[in-house]
C-alpha cells in the first residue's frame, strides 16, 4: 500500500503554478522514503533545494546533523525497513525575497498526509522537527513555540520526540539551550535504539 501512496505523491503537480511564480521558478518533485516496515517516522518540513535536486531527503548538512543526534549512519538512516521520511509538504517550496525557503505549502498535508501515515502501521518512534510537525501532530500541546515544545519533550516519550529543526542556521539555538545535548539526545538514541528490539507505546494519534 505505502509502495502504490509513494507512486501517487510522486506523480502530484498540485503546486505546480504556486512553484512557477517563485524565484526559483522551479516544478515540483515531491520527496519521500518510507516503507512498510519502518518503525520510526520521521516528520520534517519540507525538502530545501539541495534535496529537490538530489530527490534524496535529508541529503545535506542538516541530514548529517540529525543522523549525529539519533546516533545512525547514513545505510541505518536510508533503510526503508527501519525510517520513514515524510516531510509536512514533500516539495521543495521555493525562496522568499530573502533568500529563506518558503513554508510548506499547507495543501500537500491536506491533501496527502493522513493517506501516507496510515499506510505505514508499525510506526513505533516519531520525531518531529520543527514548527510545522509539531503543530500537525500534537496541536494545541505545540502552540507555546518551539523552544517550549521540545523542553516539554517528557511529555511525549519515548514513543514521540519533538525536536529542532538541524539546520545550521540553528547552531546558536544550540548553544543558547544546552539541555538538548545533555538531556533529550541520550533520550532520543536510547529510543532509536529501543526500535530494534522491544516495542515502544503506540504514539498519539494526530
Amino acid at each position: 500500500m505505502i509502495e502504490k501512496i509513494s507512486q501517487e505523491v510522486r506523480a502530484c503537480r498540485l503546486c505546480a503554478d504556486r512553484f512557477a511564480l517563485t524565484a526559483t521558478a522551479h516544478t515540483p518533485r515531491p520527496v519521500l522514503r518510507a516503507g512498510a516496515q519502518a518503525r520510526i517516522l520521521i516528520c520534517g518540513q519540507a525538502p530545501g533545494a539541495r534535496v529537490h535536486a538530489s530527490g534524496l531527503p535529508f541529503d545535506d548538512p542538516s541530514g548529517d546533523r540529525l543522523r549525529g543526534w539519533l546516533g545512525v549512519d547514513r545505510a541505518a538512516f536510508y533503510d526503508t525497513t527501519s525510517f520513514a521520511i515524510v516531510p509536512m509538504a514533500f516539495c521543495f517550496p521555493g525562496y522568499d525575497a530573502k533568500g529563506a525557503d518558503l513554508p510548506p505549502p499547507p495543501i500537500c498535508a491536506a491533501t496527502w498526509r493522513e493517506e501516507v501515515l496510515s499506510a505505514l502501521p508499525n510506526i513505533r518512534l516519531t520525531l518531529l522537527i520543527g514548527g510545522y510537525a509539531q503543530r500537525w501532530h500534537l496541536g494545541a500541546a505545540a502552540k507555546g513555540g518551539v523552544t517550549r515544545t521540545v523542553a516539554g519533550w517528557r511529555d511525549h516519550a519515548p514513543a514521540l520526540f519533538p525536536l529542532p529543526h538541524p539546520s545550521w542556521r540553528n547552531t546558536g539555538w544550540l548553544k543558547r539551550n544546552p539541555w538538548f545535548e545533555a538531556d533529550v539526545l541520550p533520550a532520543l538514541r536510547a529510543a532509536v535504539r529501543a526500535c530494534d528490539g522491544a516495542p515502544l507505546a503506540d504514539p498519539p494519534a494526530p
